[in-house]
């Protein structure tokens, strides 16, 4: 057996895919920034886990679950990485993207049916060449969640997933489940799993979209 040199070892412990005994009381939790404090200080790493699946359930469209993402969106453009959206249900206003700071170079969109939705995100999500990618997979099952997460753990990147509130009482293999109601105007978004060493007496913010 080769031995790691510390350095290196040092790196692989810090993968999201590896769990450590202490990781109960010192997480180390790689995130981006989502652009509301209020959230990033009630998530492990201060944001959106990298590597990982996230889910944003919501009452109707228009809530505000893609505008919640838009910070985190841009600043991946602003990087020269990809932004890919899969399966969307309206087509995606160019203007109003670029409005929010996103640089269009970097957004691809890929239209796909309902079966075709899951393997084409979990293709970006391998592929390595993507920073984000967002799917919008009302029906999807365990399975697909589960690889959609191992995807985005290996090509580490961040994977958003947009289901109905209604999913919200299925398991979910997902780091982080938010799950947004209210109005367009005033939004309470409850963290209903987190990865990592959240403070359980603050899942709860409200948030004017």
């Amino acid at each position: 057996m080769t031995a790691l040199a510390p350095a290196a070892l040092d790196e692989v412990l810090k993968h999201p895919g590896i769990w450590r005994r202490s990781a109960a009381t010192q997480p180390h939790v790689r995130a981006l920034a989502t652009g509301l404090r209020e959230l990033d200080a009630l998530l492990p790493g201060g944001g959106w886990p990298c590597g990982a699946l996230t889910e944003i359930l919501f009452e109707y469209d228009g809530l505000g679950e893609l505008a919640l993402l838009m910070p985190a969106l841009a600043e991946l453009t602003r990087r020269r990485q990809r932004v890919v959206f899969v399966a969307p249900p309206y087509i995606p206003y160019a203007p109003a993207l670029g409005t929010c700071g996103l640089d269009l170079r970097c957004v691809v969109q890929i239209q796909a049916t309902a079966a075709e939705g899951a393997w084409s995100a979990e293709q970006c999500l391998r592929s390595g060449s993507c920073g984000a990618v967002l799917g919008w997979l009302p029906e999807a099952d365990y399975t697909q969640l589960r690889r959609l997460q191992l995807a985005a753990e290996s090509g580490d990147a961040l994977a958003f997933l947009f289901r109905p509130a209604r999913a919200a009482t299925t398991q979910s293999p997902a780091a982080l489940r938010l799950h947004l109601h209210g109005n367009a105007d005033e939004v309470d978004i409850e963290i209903l799993k987190c990865r990592g060493n959240l403070d359980r007496s603050s899942t709860r913010l409200r948030w004017r979209s």
